[in-house]
């Protein structure tokens, strides 16, 4: 019999959170669906982040029902237990375990969603529901809503109010709890032992894959569960790609490796970037253009604080990076006029950063109400300014032709500044220098 590796408490403090703000409505939330190759190999599954976050649950078919205050309060449909499916593909709770195990009040089987659901919504005055994620589950919701609505008769009761449960959610997940610190910490530190490795692992004649392959070991070597999403591991120009997900090249010698991966723990994962020379050793136009990013990089982390707002970080980024590509001969004119036609998005095209939690690309909004949202204390993001300088770019300087360079840490807010949780990732060139190839 497996049991839940997490105290259940959490899971129910986090409903209790949420309940205040659906008074009177129910929370409908799905499981991820399973993601099937053929007959009989399957990908490995990940949960919905929102069904984990509420109750700690991980099997895919599965649908919670959450109803403050109503009994029973918090229902789950999940798969039966079925010996013979348990053999080819693992351990199912079924229903009774569901309830045992899990905190639930109430516990069905799946195959009972569309007969059960319309009597627990028929209680309530709106549902929040995120649509477009999984198909499947949509298609059932359409399904129940119109019995719920049959249910009412001639009462002059339409559909139900769908409210969208992500926007809920994410509120509750975007400031961290000391419990989901911890999480997070550990999966930043995962992450940056990973790149430590990567870096005394790398030479010229590795290959990209193989980078990955340390990555990966140590990943998991460190009590990951899975890579937080999928490592880019660049060279020379491919570093300028930025998405570049083949990871089959060889490293030379003078080239630069630009490693984007992190760790997931406990369902929070890390995201560090580091760009380091492939020989251990910097040019001095490899130097020139990774200073001035860095130097971006620590002058907006240094600038982090609470009452400010995210866009602030992005037009810092912006500004300072133009600053940078005027120096290095990128761009030329003035920078204001740059920035208005947007002259900048050729060699840096993304943001400053994003939230980071249970997905690498977290939940929570950053405008409210039209407004660009303060910064709170235990708010988690990234900070991950770049320049992309493409080997055929003639109007380059052609020295800087092919460096793609971004430098990404992991901030907590703090009450006065923030934290950077993946401090432990070397950054300074000095540190670089020591600690690759060796």
């Amino acid at each position: 019999m497996r049991k839940p590796t997490i105290d259940m408490k959490i899971f129910a403090e986090r409903r209790k959170k949420v309940a205040a703000e659906i008074a009177g409505g129910a929370l409908v939330v799905a499981s991820h669906p399973e993601h099937i190759r053929n007959h009989d190999v399957h990908y490995p599954y990940r949960q919905d982040s929102n069904l984990f976050y509420l109750t700690g649950w991980e099997e895919p078919e599965s649908i919670l029902i959450y109803r403050p205050g109503l009994n029973p309060e918090t229902v789950m449909f999940v798969r039966r237990r079925d010996p013979e499916r348990e053999t080819w593909d693992g351990f199912r709770y079924g229903p009774e375990g569901c309830e045992r195990e899990f905190g639930v009040d109430k516990a069905y089987p799946i195959d009972e969603f569309k007969k059960v659901a319309p009597t627990l919504l028929k209680e309530v005055d709106k549902v929040y529901y995120r649509m477009y994620k999984n198909p499947e589950a949509d298609h059932i919701m359409q399904d129940v809503l119109e019995s719920v609505k049959a249910m009412q008769g001639r009462t002059g009761y339409g559909l139900l109010p769908i409210h969208d449960a992500d926007t809920l959610l994410g509120e509750h997940r975007l400031v961290k709890s000391e419990y989901e610190l911890t999480q997070l910490r550990e999966a930043c530190e995962i992450s940056a032992q990973a790149h430590l490795a990567a870096m005394r692992f790398t030479r010229p004649g590795v290959t990209e894959r193989q980078v990955q392959g340390v990555l990966a070991h140590q990943f998991y070597m460190r009590g990951s569960a899975r890579e937080g999403y999928h490592s880019i591991v660049a060279s020379g120009n491919s570093a300028t790609t930025l998405h570049y997900n083949f990871n089959d090249q060889v490293c030379k010698d003078g080239d630069l490796l630009l490693i984007d991966a992190g760790a997931e723990f406990n369902y929070y994962t890390g995201d560090i970037t580091r760009t380091y020379p492939v020989n251990g050793k910097f040019t001095d136009e490899q130097a020139r253009v990774y200073e001035g990013v860095l130097k971006v990089q620590k002058q907006i982390c240094d600038f982090v604080k609470p009452g400010i707002v995210f866009k602030e970080l992005h037009d810092m980024g912006t500004s300072l990076l133009t600053d940078l590509m005027l120096e290095l001969g990128l761009l030329s004119g003035r920078k204001d006029d740059l920035i208005q036609a947007l002259a900048q998005k050729k060699y840096y095209p993304h943001g400053i950063g994003h939230w980071l939690g249970m997905d690498v690309h977290d939940a929570g909004l950053y405008f409210k109400k039209g407004e660009p949202r303060p910064i709170e204390a235990n708010m988690c993001f990234t900070i991950e300014p770049g320049l992309y300088i493409p080997y055929d770019d003639t109007s380059a300087p052609q020295k800087y032709r092919g460096i793609g360079i971004r430098i990404e840490d992991n901030l907590r807010v703090t009450s006065s500044g923030s934290e950077n949780m993946t401090s432990s990732a070397p950054k300074e060139i000095s540190d670089l220098e020591k600690v690759i190839g060796h």
